[in-house]
């Protein structure tokens, strides 16, 4: 640990006050005396992060976190004492005196200085090519064709990487760096990777060049832009991730974009670069980006401390690529609560494109009318091939259940189950039951929301029944095996092992088709149905075969009776449409009633 001497710590905290510092990262809310705010180091929903201006510290009653400026600057930048004291002593002007530190501690703190001065000075480098080197033409061709002047090139640092293999190597040599700190920054790649000496060369060659900034306005990684249209490299190159650049734990824009979030109380999510920059000079400056195609945890939760109580906007292509993103992103801003909307751009177009074509009032239109995004997904899996088929229904069904099981927010959750039911024709009892079904914790340990891998969905218990007599009872079976079971189980997912059973080649009571059925299933199966095979056989069991399958066909008729009354709530539902549906419902209360009640009392 280094040693700085008491009283210029002292001179550090007094310099840094607490509340303009932390306020600096993400809002504070002023109450009574204190400030509050969501706690950026556990997720909760009620801000229990407090920091006192008057005593100078912070302090979170969720998970206990707390002390001075300087503690909160180590937590949130991972720094240790030495740097987070020396990032404050900068801010606060303080001339710091050299201390005695750990040969660690002096490198790593050095070398953190040299990457992020590096930085600075490469995006200088790249920017001054753009705006003055001839071979830099082809790079302010296509940014004038994108609609980027010099004025706004100068407000985003955008620049252009010589197409050559040493043009960064040897300004940063001339520069003072040297080949390690190069190597480090990520600006630089070794021809062999098993060679740590061996010759290396520029990563960006020959493209636009895009300062990727931390939530502070320092440069700490690059996106290069290929501008040749049939050029075999990748479209896009980025910053391998460092000691300064994580790409999960980035968002690009948010240093300028920051305040107009906090202001709005929104956030409009780009999938690019230029899609951001476009927006956010035609003067829709609360606009964000991800370093890749999906939001992250961590960059999530970095939002979330700037929307403690709003709404994200994703705004990507129209196209199957762009809807899947959304998709993905939604995991991790619902885990933060945050409400998710989507707004569909033309085919076609992409926010660049339509700001450019049709004004910064048409794109404003489209986010201001974003859908919900359950609304959309919805919409979305209505236009499967299948989705009229029950087997389609059924599968979009899952699908649904697995996105509204991500909602923490109970009303809401059961608010989107109802529009999901209505649009699904299921209903709202068997909508529950899938969703408690994708979201139970497996027992390998997955999360809520994840797909269950371990084993076999639990067995209903009527189901279980059937499952044990058709283990048993070569006579159940056949009976079993002649009524239409792929209908009534095909797409039930608590009968998954119920429909290997009667779809295996097995006859009860030889051990050998037995033995020979187990090897196909998984060990959680196996489990399962050698249980069943340990329970002695009910008596009379066709008998017991004939009432369980009675019990289940009045079951699925009261779920369709149940989707239909779901249907009929409708508002705008049209007369014909009720006749129909309020007929149905009278036919199948009459097929109700013509089912035999059972022939013995349920097991």
């Amino acid at each position: 640990m280094a040693l700085i001497p008491p009283e210029t710590i002292d001179q550090i905290i007094a310099a840094n006050d607490i509340v303009e510092v932390i306020g600096g990262y993400f809002p504070l809310k002023r109450a009574g005396g204190l400030y509050k705010a969501l706690c950026p180091f556990h997720q909760e929903r009620t801000p229990s992060f407090s920091v006192n201006a008057q005593r100078q510290i912070f302090k979170c009653f969720g998970c206990g976190a707390g002390g001075s400026v300087i503690r909160f600057v180590m937590s949130y930048e991972n720094l240790d004492f030495v740097a987070a004291a020396k990032k404050l002593a900068e801010r606060g002007g303080i001339k710091l005196v050299d201390a005695e530190m750990s040969a660690e501690d002096t490198a790593r703190f050095s070398l953190r200085r040299r990457l992020l001065a590096l930085h600075a000075e490469a995006a200088d480098f790249f920017h001054r090519q753009l705006l003055r080197q001839p071979s830099a033409q082809i790079a302010r061709d296509y940014l004038k064709g994108r609609g980027i002047g010099a004025e706004i090139a100068k407000s985003w640092r955008l620049g252009y990487a010589p197409d050559a293999w040493d043009a960064m190597r040897d300004f940063a040599r001339g520069s003072g760096f040297s080949e390690e700190e190069l190597l480090a920054s990520g600006l630089a790649k070794l021809r062999d990777e098993e060679n740590p000496r061996g010759e290396f060369y520029d990563r960006f060659r020959g493209r636009v060049m895009f300062p990727i900034c931390n939530d502070n306005g320092e440069v700490i990684a690059f996106s290069g832009r290929v501008l040749e249209a049939d050029a075999k490299a990748a479209k896009y190159v980025n910053s391998p991730e460092t000691m300064l650049f994580t790409k999960g734990a980035v968002l690009f824009g948010l240093h300028k974009s920051k305040r107009a979030i906090i202001d709005r109380r929104s956030a409009v999510v780009m999938e690019g670069q230029l899609d951001l920059i476009t927006a956010f000079e035609a003067g829709v400056q609360n606009v964000i980006a991800p370093q890749g195609t999906a939001f992250t945890e961590k960059q999530a939760r970095i939002l979330r401390r700037f929307l403690p109580d709003g709404e994200v906007v994703l705004c990507f292509d129209a196209d199957a690529a762009g809807e899947k993103a959304a998709e993905r992103s939604l995991v991790s801003l619902l885990a933060e609560n945050l409400l998710v909307r989507v707004a569909a751009m033309p085919p076609g177009e992409d926010p660049d494109s339509m700001i450019r074509g049709k004004g910064a009032d048409a794109f404003v239109e489209r986010i201001t009318a974003a859908r919900d995004f359950f609304d959309f997904q919805l919409e979305r899996l209505a236009r499967g091939p299948e989705f009229e088929t029950p087997r389609g229904k059924m599968q979009a069904a899952r699908k649904m259940a697995e996105s509204i099981g991500l909602i923490g927010d109970a009303m809401l959750r059961e608010t989107v189950m109802h529009r999901a039911c209505q649009r699904l024709e299921i209903s709202f009892t068997e909508f529950a039951r899938l969703l408690k079904l994708k979201t139970t914790k497996a027992p390998g340990g997955n999360e809520p929301g994840e797909p269950e891998e371990a084993g076999p969905t639990p067995l209903d218990p009527t189901v279980k029944l059937l499952a044990m007599v058709a283990l048993h009872d070569e006579a159940a079976r056949a009976w079993i095996l002649a009524e239409p079971w792929p209908r009534i189980f095909g797409d039930d997912p608590e009968a998954a092992l119920l429909v290997k059973i009667l779809a295996a080649d097995l006859h009860p009571g030889q051990p050998a088709s037995i033995h020979a059925f187990l090897t196909t299933l998984t060990a959680a199966e196996e489990a399962a149905v050698s249980g069943l095979l340990e329970v002695p056989a009910p008596a009379h069991p066709v008998t017991v075969a004939h009432d369980c399958w009675r019990d289940l066909e009045r079951r699925q008729i009261r779920r369709r009776m149940e989707a239909i009354q779901a249907k009929l709530r409708a508002p705008d539902l049209s007369l014909p449409n009720m006749a129909r549906l309020q007929k149905e419902v009278l036919d199948l209360q009459k097929r109700l009633l013509d089912i035999a009640r059972p022939l013995s009392p349920p097991l």
